[in-house]
């Protein structure tokens, strides 16, 4: 894996903003390439005037919709015989699909946004959104906010954290290592998050029946 995140560091800085689409676009399918080795270090080059901050968020973003539709629409099509039977191949067993369907279950709409800020359930909510045939435009409007909320708070992080440790952008592995220790601001933005939650539950729930 760490053989891996070099390679994958590398395309972000050999490639520019075709390499980050195309990274967050495979992060946001069945693989599990982690944003947080795209987006900071793309972040610290754009804080250099190589590229754009808001490029790099925009691109970001497009590439997690990019990859988040292409799951929706192969999950629609294929149906869940077929990805339970064969789900496994590509990193989805039927115990991850069936953990993103019952999130879906429980939130709905506003389930698809906080998937965006969720491990794990980040790159497979489009399975049950799929399997269900969830409006695809409600479904891209909470994808496209909740990607581009995480990738401007790992554009924040990496501007922030690489600014003042540069040498880090030539060890991505210790990068990674750095990120966890800063886990402080990850709390802030797990209560930020909280908040998010309530506002965005209540707007997408249902309305009560008048004899209730």
């Amino acid at each position: 894996m760490q053989e891996w995140v070099g390679i994958w560091f590398q395309w972000v800085n050999d490639w520019g903003y075709p390499g980050i689409i195309f990274l967050m676009a495979l992060e946001s399918s069945v693989f599990p390439i982690p944003s947080e080795i795209v987006i900071p270090p793309a972040a610290y080059w754009a804080s250099q005037g190589r590229y754009s901050l808001w490029g790099v968020i925009l691109a970001g973003t497009f590439g997690s919709y990019l990859g988040a539709a292409a799951t929706y629409w192969a999950a629609r099509w294929l149906g869940r015989p077929l990805l339970l039977r064969y789900g496994k191949y590509v990193l989805c067993p039927e115990e991850k699909v069936t953990r993103a369907e019952r999130w879906l279950a429980r939130y709905e709409a506003g389930g698809v946004f906080f998937a965006r800020l969720v491990p794990v359930v980040r790159h497979l909510i489009g399975i049950p959104t799929g399997l269900v045939r969830m409006p695809f435009g409600m479904y891209s409007v909470m994808t496209i906010t909740g990607a581009a909320l995480w990738c401007a708070v790992l554009a924040w992080f990496g501007d922030n954290l690489l600014g003042d440790r540069p040498e880090l952008v030539q060890d991505p592995a210790l990068m990674l290592q750095i990120l966890q220790e800063r886990s402080y601001v990850v709390g802030a933005f797990a209560a930020v998050i909280g908040l998010l939650y309530v506002l965005v539950m209540r707007l997408t729930a249902e309305p009560k029946s008048l004899s209730q």
